[in-house]
């Protein structure tokens, strides 16, 4: 009788070993599909969010659509005012006033619409969202890291948009020096 109880028992632990074993792995898998920003100040964890990142293709085309609105802005407000101010620019080269004006929009374009509402009109369209790994919200140093000095990086290699491809998380260089990623929007 007393063996019974003993091989009783002996099951039971085995079945609380089995299933804290099971409970143990079930939460590493979950903690693997989770994004857990962080605060970079106090280390305190947000509560963690399930995420699917965004693609090297997602981002491509929402991109491109940047590009067409950032031309569409340029030819419709930059353009005329160069004409009406009557200023020559063809010996100018890279440092021509229509470049210039070009560039300061592609990268107020960037940089404001990431900060008001973490899209651009392109990632919009294709129901993409801007995060911070870190911070709760993403703060100006962060957009601007990001889009200011890390779209430049990228405009002058655009090899390293490949990055996006390989990476685990989906992030480009930019993203991963700003601790930044793109991902889907659940409800478009």
């Amino acid at each position: 009788m007393n063996e019974h109880k003993d091989e009783n028992k002996n099951v039971e632990l085995n079945n609380e070993n089995d299933s804290t074993q099971a409970s143990e792995e079930q939460i590493k898998k979950s903690e693997a599909s989770l994004v857990q920003p962080m605060d970079f100040q106090t280390g305190a964890n947000y509560q963690a969010v399930e995420h699917v990142y965004a693609g090297f293709w997602m981002r491509f085309w929402a991109y491109l659509a940047d590009l067409i609105v950032i031309g569409s802005i340029t030819r419709i407000l930059v353009n005329p005012i160069i004409n009406l101010l009557d200023i020559d620019y063809t010996g100018y080269d890279i440092f021509s006033p229509t470049l210039i004006a070009s560039a300061v929009v592609f990268y107020l374009y960037f940089i404001l619409m990431t900060k008001w509402s973490g899209q651009t009109l392109g990632k919009m369209i294709f129901g993409l969202k801007v995060i911070s790994l870190k911070e709760k919200t993403l703060s100006w140093s962060t957009i601007l890291f990001r889009e200011g000095i890390g779209r430049f990086i990228n405009r002058k290699f655009m090899i390293l948009y490949v990055i996006v491809g390989i990476h685990p998380k989906k992030q480009g260089l930019h993203d991963i020096f700003a601790d930044t990623s793109v991902v889907f929007v659940k409800n478009r």
